[in-house]
């Protein structure tokens, strides 16, 4: 049964328990963060969010929008559009959808603006699959578009994760005015448990915008000046100084915002470094070694940016080797070896084409590479 609930009133506290996909709990989430506005454009494996919210109606309760767009990049740029108005709005697609949307995700963060951006990653280059994958770590966590930015970049492994990150990119993006990004597998996107749904929001009113984003395009007052929502700046004085803006916000994000979870590490010998679905793959493959009398932990990056570098330095100095397992060819492995230095050996282990390695695989690459 579909659950009405209106744009005003106390937030309502009531939780609720389903099974779902991945998918699934994106749209709910946004839902009931009280989200103003869902522009996206269907893709496999994603396609899931804006056929959920197509079925739960939001307009007709809580107010919030949904448009599917005519392109990917017509979506990006109505969240631009939106964003610059103050307004919490939110877009998702898959690999191929997340490319052509680079140059507007470039303005948004040129622009100083928030937004949540999902993207429920398959595999490359080009249309290539629709099976899982993790190459887009390098597009997504060194800026994929043009220009000095960052993407604050949330790595999702399991579906009360998918629902959780929802609130939390939006909030990050609001405290720093910077787009924020869900950067999902697609085993995650997929795949079906049970998760705890978050309380409903109730959505931001005109007047609480204005306040508590005075940058934002809501029509002019008598009392200041116009409020520009732009990338562009002619003066390279000028423009140095936004970049240099920029590189200080950053720099705090880095300083504030890092997030992880080790798992076995205390007596480990040996590292895994795995996020997403792999870093489930590793638990499983970390029990079987540990049975077999090899001493692994596994350390799971839940910001791939902020990434958790001085966690994983500090992991090193006792550790033998370090094995990085993702659904690539090698994208993360290069942030581990630049954190840990020449200290011990660090090593990649993956799959590619849509292949998902087995928990058997992973020990076998352990032993293999490292010891």
């Amino acid at each position: 049964m579909k659950e009405q609930r209106p744009n005003t009133g106390d937030t309502d506290n009531l939780e609720s328990i389903k099974l779902m996909k991945g998918n699934e709990a994106i749209a709910h989430a946004a839902i009931r963060y009280g989200a103003d506005g869902y522009f996206g454009y269907p893709i496999t494996p994603q396609s899931e969010i804006l056929e959920t919210l197509m079925a739960e109606k939001p307009w007709e309760t809580t107010g919030m929008i949904v448009v599917q767009a005519e392109s990917e990049v017509a979506a990006i740029n109505m969240v631009y559009g939106g964003a610059g108005t103050g307004k919490r709005c939110m877009t998702s697609s898959s690999s191929p959808g997340i490319s052509l949307k680079q140059e507007g995700i470039s303005y948004i963060a040129g622009a100083d603006l928030p937004c949540l951006i999902v993207n429920v990653m398959r595999g490359g280059p080009g249309l290539g699959t629709i099976q899982p994958s993790q190459a887009d770590y390098f597009q997504t966590v060194k800026g994929g578009g043009h220009g000095d930015y960052r993407l604050i970049t949330l790595a999702p492994s399991s579906v009360q994760e998918m629902a959780d990150f929802v609130a939390l990119g939006f909030d990050l993006a609001f405290k720093y005015n910077n787009p924020a990004m869900i950067l999902a597998d697609g085993i995650v996107g997929q795949l079906m448990e049970k998760v705890t749904l978050p309380p409903f929001r109730r959505r931001k009113t005109d007047d609480e915008i204005r306040a508590e984003s005075p940058w934002a395009a809501t029509g002019k007052p008598a009392s200041r000046q116009p409020n520009i929502i732009t990338s562009l700046e002619l003066d390279p004085v000028v423009m140095e100084n936004k970049n240099i803006r920029f590189q200080e916000k950053y720099r705090r994000i880095e300083e504030n915002e890092v997030r992880y979870e080790t798992c076995l590490c205390d007596d480990a010998e040996y590292l895994l470094v795995a996020f997403g679905s792999p870093a489930r793959i590793c638990q499983k493959a970390i029990e079987t070694a540990r049975q077999e009398g090899l001493k692994i932990g596994l350390l799971r990056p839940i910001t791939l940016w902020p990434f958790p570098s001085e966690a994983i330095a500090t992991l090193a100095k006792r550790m033998k080797g370090i094995l990085t397992v993702e659904l690539n060819a090698g994208q993360m492995v290069e942030d581990v070896r630049l954190a840990v230095g020449d200290r011990v050996p660090v090593e990649h282990f993956g799959r590619l084409g849509g292949i998902v390695f087995t928990p058997d695989e992973i020990v076998k690459a352990v032993k293999e590479k490292l010891l």
